[in-house]
């Protein structure tokens, strides 16, 4: 029998690995389970261009819908992988007969947190994370309407943008001081929160949401501070949990995700993990971490990809992702949870800066408003984890690209 390798998740990762397993030369049976009815597609459009009507899903598409067929890429979409044995080599399957593999990636993602709120149930509460999830978040836009946005970190604002777009009123609840507080901080956070209060935004922080209420739909929430917060439908964004139950008890190890080494090899022989659920070690950084962005997804299933055809490199890519609100880009780079040091080019209040993140003298990651271009001429200074000086840094006559030492090939 020919070798198969079995990807389970029809994610981004897991669409750019079968892609990836033909364009580097593997002629075996490669099969693709996803639980969507959908082929692989990238998830940022659902907050942006298709959540306000501006551009069709199948731009939204990985590879185009006859790819795989075309590439004899075997695919069961509609259909959710439920266990791992990986003594047998088997992936069971929620409808039909278990699955042989030679070799495995997991490639299952994430799914939305659902809060213990009361009155999370009621019609109108929605969140995003699928297709079937931006259609039906779709169907309730018009101009006019009040919508509650319960969570500002990136699909909150993301959504909140759009919906002022289309002329909905907004109103937002986060627990934090200010939005994506705890990926930028509260300088830079402080800015996003005048963004979405410039445009219309009415913003609560420091508050979380105990209960949503109405009778044949949503018609209210109630914060812990005792605000009544009248609304016409909601959407709850409230961070992910990686999607992990297939592997229990097979011997792969999870925390925070399924663990993995530089080369997207978990604890057992024979599967990999890639995407958002992959826990992987960074060489780079010199620890673990898990990255929910797009780049990483799709740099991540190549990556896994050449692994298992045995000849894959150490995945040390400086991770990097953008977000569009409105009439600003956001571009970030690196990893940093805390740092010592933030260092500022430009100025905030201009909404056109750099703002970096050192920790002892090295920048682990750095924030770009606007200014995309001077974010990815920081990267390589990321990688090559030189001490610098922050007085460069926020010289705008400063050129950032002569910092970096050249990496050895």
């Amino acid at each position: 029998m020919p070798p198969a390798f079995v990807i389970v998740g029809a994610s981004l990762a897991g669409g750019v690995a079968a892609a990836t397993l033909r364009q580097d030369g593997f002629d075996g049976d490669v099969i693709l389970v996803g639980a969507e009815a959908q082929p692989p597609y990238e998830r940022p459009p659902l907050s942006k261009q298709y959540l306000r009507g501006e551009a069709p899903f199948e731009k939204a598409l990985v590879r185009p819908a006859g790819f795989y067929e075309q590439h004899r890429i075997e695919t069961r979409f509609g259909t959710r992988a439920t266990r791992v044995d990986p003594v047998e080599r088997t992936v069971a399957l929620d409808t039909g007969p278990a699955l042989r593999y030679d070799k495995l990636l997991i490639a299952t993602g994430v799914r939305n947190r659902r809060p213990a709120i009361p009155g999370l149930v009621l019609p109108g509460v929605f969140d995003l994370r699928t297709l079937s999830d931006a259609d039906a978040l779709r169907s309730e836009i018009a101009a006019g309407r009040r919508a509650l946005v319960v969570g500002m970190g990136f699909i909150g604002c993301e959504v909140a943008a759009s919906l002022r777009h289309k002329g909905v009123e907004v109103v937002s609840v986060d627990p934090s001081p200010a939005p994506l507080f705890r990926v930028l901080g509260a300088d830079v956070g402080r800015v996003m929160a005048a963004v979405h209060q410039d445009h219309g935004v009415q913003t609560v922080f420091d508050d979380v949401v105990t209960r949503f209420e109405g009778g044949a739909r949503v018609e209210r929430a109630i914060t812990r501070s005792g605000k009544r917060l009248d609304c016409d439908f909601v959407v709850v964004g409230v961070g992910v949990e990686p999607v992990t139950e297939l592997v229990a008890g097979s011997g792969v190890e999870t925390a925070n995700g399924i663990l993995t080494d530089e080369y997207c090899r978990t604890t057992v022989e024979d599967i990999y993990a890639a995407g958002d659920v992959a826990n992987h070690y960074h060489p780079l950084f010199q620890k673990r971490m898990r990255v929910e962005h797009w780049q990483n997804a799709m740099q991540q299933g190549a990556a896994a990809a050449r692994s298992m055809l045995g000849k894959g490199q150490p995945y040390d890519a400086v991770h990097w992702f953008w977000s569009d609100q409105y009439d600003v880009n956001l571009q970030y780079a690196g990893v940093q949870d805390t740092w010592d040091q933030m260092v500022v080019r430009g100025r905030l209040e201009d909404r056109a800066f750099l703002a970096f993140y050192l920790t002892r003298g090295r920048i682990t990651a750095v924030v770009g408003m606007n200014r995309g271009k001077d974010v990815r001429r920081v990267m390589p200074l990321i990688k090559s984890r030189d001490i610098v000086d922050p007085r460069q840094l926020a010289d705008e006559g400063f050129d950032l690209r002569t910092l970096a030492r050249p990496q050895a090939s």
